[in-house]
């Protein structure tokens, strides 16, 4: 599995433990709700600013996303 993977996954997890559609946390992240599919199907590369937008929409830290199950060895 590679990190685009990873992190979609986790993005993923994440949205469903809020209960949120794709659709309302692409809103919340201010990008468009086919760019975050594409992003926790593991098709875009995203940018750091990109992907921070996303955490905070997630409201989670950094260090809370990335302990997650997939970035663990």
């Amino acid at each position: 599995m590679n990190i685009k993977d990873k992190v979609g996954q986790r993005v993923r997890e994440l949205r469903h433990e809020l209960q949120l559609s794709q659709e309302a946390l692409a809103n919340k992240a201010g990008v468009d709700r086919t760019y975050m599919t594409d992003v926790e199907n593991g098709r875009r590369n995203i940018s750091i600013e990109i992907l921070e937008k996303i955490i905070g929409a997630l409201e989670v830290s950094f260090q809370e996303f990335f302990n997650g199950k997939e970035f663990q060895k």
